[in-house]
């Protein structure tokens, strides 16, 4: 398959990114470099000084709504992606609202509860969808899953949506690892300490993912995850 083959079918694809921060921020952006057709993103927070290190957004967006700063960044890279953005902070009901339309769904949030409430509410609610999620992520202080390094583990939900009660729980318990089952897709790598470093190596394996399941649903390409 050529690259102009895959930009045709990422031009026919809806992406749902639920967080605008260091990983969003740059899926987005990378994401609209290749052609996506689509992006539906969700944040409530505001660009602040302490973002640029590792968030796609620039000084003069300081103060801004993520989701309006990163749009505009957005068309600025590609002016044909189409960009729907929500300034919510999300619960599960506007999870299921907002992203019942894409074809897949990237987690991004930076707080064990938050994982999980995705997790939960694609389960339960839209199991047809595939889910790119972030096990894992690191920084320091309280506000952080803990102190340190952590391994960071990446899987996409199936479409039959059969998780695991352990893998959910350890999602909910904001655990570093998921068990290694049939029912998770696992994709292993490091994250360090809050740094462009650690967000660009967990956004890569990130992207990875998204840019299999995206070429690999399409009657098309010939190929299949199953």
């Amino acid at each position: 398959m050529t690259f102009e083959e895959v930009k045709h079918i990422l031009k026919t694809k809806t992406v749902g990114i639920a967080g605008c921060g260091g990983l969003g921020s740059n899926c987005a952006v990378a994401l609209a470099r290749v052609g996506i057709g689509r992006l539906v993103v969700a944040d409530f927070d505001l660009v602040e000084e302490g973002n640029l290190n590792r968030q796609f957004y620039f000084y003069d967006q300081i103060g801004m709504l993520k989701v309006a700063a990163l749009k505009q960044n957005l068309f600025r890279i590609n002016p044909d992606v189409r960009v729907n953005t929500f300034d919510i902070r999300l619960c599960q009901s506007d999870i299921i609202e907002i992203f019942s339309k894409c074809d897949v769904i990237v987690e991004a949030f930076d707080k064990p509860e938050m994982k999980y409430m995705i997790l939960d509410a694609v389960h339960n609610y839209m199991p047809e969808k595939y889910l790119v999620m972030g096990v894992g992520m690191a920084g320091w202080g309280a506000g952080c899953w803990g102190m340190g390094r952590f391994a960071a583990g990446f899987c996409s939900v199936s479409k039959s949506g059969s998780w695991s009660k352990e893998a959910s729980d350890l999602v909910r318990a904001g655990s570093s690892s998921l068990p290694d089952t049939n029912d998770a897709r696992l994709l292993w790598g490091t994250v360090t300490p809050r740094t462009s470093r650690g967000v660009m190596a967990s956004m890569s394996s990130v992207l990875l993912l998204l840019a299999l399941v995206l070429v690999s649903s399409s009657p098309s390409s010939g190929m299949s995850l199953k």
